[in-house]
């Protein structure tokens, strides 16, 4: 697979490289930023990676997966756009994926980026401009986005919340909002517009947050967050992870269905329409840090007091994640596709195709010769306490640096070998 490449200037510049073997054929485009130092500008430079699914033909939405605050979490947004699960999602809805980096120094505040008004959103507008134009899909201008946001990423989303309330399909707050922090008045508080309360959100704290001396705030500021929005009718749900701190764990497990499912409540059928507003009518409620679940019809108790999740599939999902901190899935994920073998001077370069499960990803490739394995692609997993994957995981839910390629080299091959791939899923699931 290509690999990210940065280059550094003092200007805006595009670099676009075809996708490899991926199971999702698409492309890469890159917008790099470096600070000019011009009073209200953006501090920090940054780099805009954008993947494009081959598949569409108009780009009807952008998931914006954006990580948190220190040197660490901004290297770890470099690969975002590369997640293979990720893109599954963007491809079913025709929507690119959207990796930001910040080059935040460690002397450096967070707050020069993750507070938009710092000049980060303006630098995302005119990105998404150059990115449209590089990639021949003008419409990546004006489509509107999901925000995933991780600790300083969901600051980050809070606040661009309230200046593009109109553009934005949902939100997943993993672990951060600005809420509590412009409620102290440690940063200046944004108008909030009501249309930022018709915005489907998850907010997603780990229950270790709760008593940490440094990370309370996550809990605190998420739950306050939740009341308040919830009590003004936003469709909102507060969703602990038993499992987790601050780090992501599985919860792209819950995420990613999240998105799908708003994807497809409010997507418009024509471009030129604006988002489809959420009937909560037909949702689904749950007590505050309660995991039973009742249609609102149903439901007893005050409903603005309560959990909001969008339809009963995704309920029982949710259901099962804030009692477990994972999400169960009994399909078998589909199998590996245009397995080609040729001769290396390493020996026979057995490479494939596979599209990511889209409930749980992949974990790992079995490849066989004349139906006996021969090896595994990872050749081993590391002892996690979540879900392995593939490309690998980082603390802030993005493929890991140097994150294994679709082939395997058999150095011992023998005449009319016949090869196989099978995919393993995150829960163990073989493909056929």
């Amino acid at each position: 697979m290509t690999q990210h490449i940065r280059f550094v200037f003092t200007a805006l510049l595009l670099f676009s490289t075809a996708s490899s073997a991926n199971g999702i054929d698409g492309k890469y485009y890159s917008v790099n930023y470096e600070p000019t130092g011009r009073e209200g500008g953006l501090q920090i430079g940054v780099t805009h990676t954008l993947w494009v699914p081959d598949s569409a033909k108009s780009i009807r939405g952008i998931i914006i997966h954006q990580h948190g605050c220190g040197v660490g979490a901004c290297k770890s947004g470099e690969t975002a756009a590369y997640d293979l699960h990720w893109q599954a999602l963007a491809a079913k809805w025709d929507c690119a994926l959207l990796g930001p980096s910040y080059r935040q120094a460690a002397e450096q505040s967070c707050r020069l980026w993750c507070d938009p008004r710092n000049g980060s959103a303006d630098v995302l507008i005119n990105s998404l401009k150059k990115l449209a134009q590089d990639s021949s899909h003008p419409e990546i201008a004006t489509v509107p986005w999901c925000l995933w946001g991780h600790s300083g990423g969901g600051f980050w989303a809070s606040l661009m919340q309230m200046q593009y309330p109109r553009r934005i399909v949902s939100i997943w707050f993993q672990s951060g909002t600005a809420y509590g922090y412009w409620k102290k008045g440690e940063t200046p508080a944004p108008t909030i517009p009501k249309a930022a309360m018709q915005i489907p959100m998850m907010a997603n704290p780990g229950v270790k947050e709760r008593d940490h001396e440094r990370f309370h705030v996550a809990w605190d500021y998420s739950l306050e967050m939740f009341q308040d929005y919830r009590n003004q009718g936003a469709p909102i749900a507060f969703t602990p992870d038993p499992a987790t701190g601050h780090d992501t764990g599985d919860s792209r497990y819950l995420a990613i269905p999240f998105f799908d499912v708003t994807l497809e409540m409010r997507l418009p059928d024509k471009a030129s329409q604006e988002l489809k507003l959420i009937d909560q009518s037909k949702s689904y409620l749950a007590k505050l840090e309660s995991s039973t679940i009742s249609s609102a019809a149903s439901f007893q108790g005050d409903p603005m007091k309560a959990n909001w999740l969008p339809n009963a599939e995704y309920a029982k999902k949710w259901s099962e994640f804030v009692e477990t901190g994972a999400v169960s899935d009994l399909t078998r994920p589909p199998s590996p596709t245009e397995v080609n073998a040729r001769v290396t001077d390493a020996g026979t370069l057995i490479t494939w195709n596979a599209d990511a499960d889209f409930e749980s990803g992949i974990q790992q490739f079995v490849v066989l010769r004349n139906g006996k394995e021969i090896g595994r692609v990872p050749s081993t997993l590391p002892k996690k306490a979540y879900r392995n994957l593939f490309q690998g995981k980082t603390y802030g839910d993005t493929p890991t640096a140097g994150f294994p390629k679709l082939q395997f080299t058999d150095k011992a091959p023998v005449a009319d070998a016949k090869y196989r791939v099978i995919t393993i899923n995150s829960v163990g699931l073989e493909s056929k």
